[in-house]
């Protein structure tokens, strides 16, 4: 044996993959896929819903996707005169 725990050698590894393309070599945290440098770690991420700022702006509306559809008849309109 080369002095490493038993535990730790039998606990599974982090899923993700380092810059260099190989796979991480810290045990994963408990319950999780990664390591607590991977995002395993409690309270890692984004917060969820408007503390994390994903707001609508209204630009992908049916309403404003068909304002867009009447400036570009328009131009083309303009365009062939």
């Amino acid at each position: 044996m080369d002095g490493r725990s038993p535990l730790l050698t039998s606990a599974p590894l982090c899923q993700a993959r380092t810059r260099a393309g190989t796979s991480c070599r810290c045990p994963a945290v408990r319950g999780r896929a990664r390591c607590r440098l991977h995002g395993g770690a409690s309270g890692s991420g984004a917060p969820s819903g408007e503390r994390n700022g994903v707001f609508r702006h209204g630009g992908r509306t049916v309403e404003a996707a068909a304002l867009r559809r009447a400036a570009s008849r328009i131009i083309r309109e303009c365009a062939v005169r």
